[in-house]
């Protein structure tokens, strides 16, 4: 018989991995626009370019994989933003602006590289206190079966927010973050138990927003060099200052959180990509 249903007691800890599951893949494009070109090239060319390029992205925001953005500020003039099932994808999205005549006309200024992640503190705590209450090693045969079963679940029941279509807010706030790993506070020797304390605190801020901002988190561990980005729509851009303001209170981000590059953009629709140009048409 297991010691621990002899003791009563459980292990000092549990497993530190949360689990998480995946779904869309993500692709954030910063661009400058080369105004001074734009403005030395005739008006017919102009307006052949802006056609090619609404015929060219159109259908993908008309599926909701993509969104079209007039950046705020000097960090960019234009923000793409590509939600795609697989990295495959998400390259031919890059290759069908590099193929077309407005390419000639923008630069990179920033990209992000990421997938929908959607992370089960919650779940990972009970299971992982279910399997160490029958001395069911990490890893094990059993433990590996019953992980698998509890993701599956999760996949068919997240899924509209593992693939979810690009929301068409007016406004759109994008910015990177990671947990600290200082010698101080780092964030990865917590218990389990008290990351999902905090995480469970963090999202409650979160919910008093909901139908006000639509958030969506992305991982980014091994793609790029951040470990998160976060997106968050909304049709009033001055939401965006509250709700992050008032999650800076808590202990998850007082004290664990690290933020990039802000990126603010305005919605701009691809049919309407002449009117930002200036092509006349």
């Amino acid at each position: 018989m297991a010691s621990g249903n002899l003791t009563g007691t459980m292990p000092a800890e549990l497993h530190a991995v949360p689990l998480t599951i995946e779904g869309s893949s993500v692709l954030h494009q910063m661009f400058r626009f080369r105004w001074r070109e734009w403005r030395g090239t005739g008006i017919s060319r102009q307006q052949e370019t802006a056609r090619e390029a609404i015929a060219a992205l159109s259908p993908a925001e008309e599926a909701g994989e993509t969104a079209l953005y007039s950046l705020l500020g000097h960090k960019g003039d234009l923000m793409l933003v590509h939600f795609r099932d697989s990295f495959e994808e998400l390259n031919a999205a890059e290759l069908t602006l590099s193929r077309i005549a407005l390419q000639d006309f923008v630069e990179p200024a920033h990209s992000y590289l990421s997938v929908v992640e959607l992370g089960l503190y919650d779940s990972s705590v009970k299971l992982f206190r279910q399997l160490a209450e029958r001395d069911v090693a990490p890893f094990s045969d059993d433990w590996n079966r019953e992980v698998e079963e509890t993701m599956e679940r999760q996949r068919q029941a997240m899924r509209p927010r593992l693939y979810p279509k690009i929301p068409d807010a007016r406004y759109l706030c994008f910015y990177p973050m990671d947990r600290r790993r200082g010698e101080d506070k780092n964030w990865y020797t917590l218990p389990i138990e008290e990351r999902q304390r905090q995480m469970e605190e963090h999202g409650m801020v979160g919910r008093r927003y909901a139908g006000k901002v639509q958030q969506i988190i992305t991982g980014s561990i091994g793609f790029d060099d951040w470990e998160w980005g976060v997106d968050l729509f909304a049709n009033e851009a001055l939401i965006f200052k509250k709700l992050i303001y008032e999650m800076r209170f808590d202990e998850v981000s007082a004290v664990y959180a690290n933020f990039g590059q802000f990126f603010v953009g305005v919605r701009q629709p691809i049919a309407k990509l002449s009117d930002w140009l200036g092509s006349g048409e």
